[in-house]
């Protein structure tokens, strides 16, 4: 459950009402199933209370995905392996039944937490798993080295819309910074576990 309450559908705005039935119509289509827990929009519901930045937010979102010079197998892998570093229990539910939906074996998907010594991806996508996961890290560790191998597999195109992807999947920190769980998509099937980071040591009082 989310540290708070997101918008209930009967108190929210005209537009944000739409947004709801959008972003539900949107995941049914994606996942090809429904939630098992809760809304399965948490996350919007959680945005609404400022529809201003939830509208930004979407238009953002909306762009980024509109981006045609990426195959769609290497985006939902690039996507998820994000999410997984991020240790959203959310993102990687509904990312994990997104690549499902898609085409994805459940090898592949028990796979991705080792797959540079996996047989089940490309060399262009280990490539671009390796950006990724230097991507995603705080601070960002692309080196000159790994930048060049990204440049042998995608032309500029390709990078810039695989790196606007990867600062998308950022805004899934929001989503854990108020633990916001998984909403079941994947319930009773193989989903990749979150990869938490070592937790913060406690706050120690001096004097």
């Amino acid at each position: 459950m989310a540290r708070i309450q997101g918008v209930p559908q009967e108190q929210a705005g005209p537009f944000v009402k739409l947004v709801y039935r959008f972003m539900r119509k949107g995941l049914k289509k994606m996942t090809g199933r429904d939630a098992a827990h809760g809304s399965g929009i948490e996350p919007v519901e959680l945005w609404a209370h400022q529809p201003k930045m939830m509208s930004g937010m979407g238009k953002f979102q909306q762009a980024v995905r509109k981006g045609k010079t990426v195959d769609e197998r290497l985006k939902y892998l690039v996507e998820l392996k994000g999410a997984q570093m991020i240790g959203c229990e959310f993102c990687v539910d509904l990312g994990s039944q997104i690549c499902r939906n898609s085409g994805f074996s459940d090898e592949e998907l028990l796979a991705l937490p080792r797959y540079r010594q996996s047989d089940r991806f490309t060399e262009r996508e280990k490539v671009a798993l390796d950006y990724t996961a230097a991507v995603m890290r705080t601070p960002v560790e692309v080196t000159d080295e790994l930048f060049s191998r990204m440049k042998e597999h995608f032309t500029d195109e390709q990078l810039v819309e695989i790196t606007a992807l990867l600062t998308m999947v950022n805004l899934d920190r929001f989503n854990a910074a108020f633990g916001v769980g998984s909403a079941g998509f994947s319930e009773g099937m193989v989903c990749v576990v979150p990869d938490r980071p070592a937790a913060i040591p406690p706050f120690a009082k001096t004097g």
